[in-house]
């Protein structure tokens, strides 16, 4: 049955048994042995998994005749509906992280799992990204922190360690634009491509850059982010989370706008006696 465009990339199918980060974990020779289970942060994150999965297959099922509504963990007018705070802890809120925009004490944090081939990972990047950068990050209220999670292969794992290789010289979010750009995912993701991205986006070290995308630690911190992906349920690209509320898919910039003005305002919000935001 023919499957109408969506606003995430799915996930191919993969075998039971194979491992989230097969190749990565080849080159840098040390196994972690994790598997594709919900992270144990509490029974809370069952569910949330469970929900983040089912809103992964409807942001990538065949159109229905309901289709119109929006393939997220809803946006309604109770801005703690949907909000998993064992997903929220997984904000890292460090100042050094290179894959990070906005300030680490900001208010919301949104994270993001993407692939540098997912066509919708582009759009969002293109098309969103830089209106919540200028109308929420720049005035902090807004953090951005990036999780690779390469899903389509071999080249979009090695787009992942270089973006990593690109971060260690503080280019990651100009190789990020570069890889992003349109019509650049269609040219591959090959070695001498990345390096040629590296390169528009201003790595100065291109040998440095090379070295640190072959090396073992690029590798496992793509493994991490991966893993973390699979995790909390995952299975199609771009899948967010902010302040917990599980988002997946491209949706459109007002899903995005609604959902962080509602978790500032819960952050903000004055706490009850029993300690809990009112």
């Amino acid at each position: 049955m023919p499957v109408s465009p969506s606003s995430a990339s799915r996930k191919p199918p993969r075998k039971p048994a194979a491992k989230p980060t097969a190749q990565s974990l080849k080159q840098s020779r040390k196994p972690t042995g994790r598997s594709r289970k919900p992270l144990a942060y509490g029974a809370g994150i069952v569910a949330a998994a469970a929900l983040f999965g089912y809103v992964s297959y409807r942001a990538t099922a065949p159109d229905s005749p309901d289709s119109g509504s929006t393939a997220v963990a809803d946006v309604t007018a109770d801005p703690e509906a949907g909000v998993y705070p064992e997903l929220a802890k997984l904000a890292r809120r460090d100042a050094g992280d290179k894959l990070a925009r906005g300030r680490a004490d900001a208010p919301v944090v949104l994270i993001e799992y993407a692939d540098f081939k997912c066509g919708y990972c582009a759009k969002f990047a293109r098309d969103t990204e830089p209106a919540l950068v200028k109308k929420y990050v720049d005035n902090g209220t807004l953090r951005i922190e990036w999780r690779n999670f390469p899903i389509f292969g071999a080249e979009s794992e090695a787009a992942a360690r270089a973006s990593w290789a690109a971060a260690q010289q503080g280019r990651f979010w100009q190789f990020h634009r570069a890889a992003y750009a349109e019509g650049v995912k269609e040219k591959g993701f090959g070695k001498d491509r990345l390096k040629a991205l590296a390169q528009q986006a201003g790595v100065a070290d291109l040998d440095r850059f090379q070295a640190d995308a072959d090396g073992a630690a690029a590798a496992a911190a793509v493994s991490k982010d991966q893993e973390q992906g699979y995790g909390i349920g995952a299975t199609s690209t771009p899948s967010f989370l902010i302040n917990g509320r599980p988002i997946a898919g491209a949706q459109p910039a007002r899903t995005f706008t609604q959902a962080i003005e509602q978790a500032a305002a819960r952050a903000t919000a004055p706490a009850d006696p029993k300690g809990a935001a009112k």
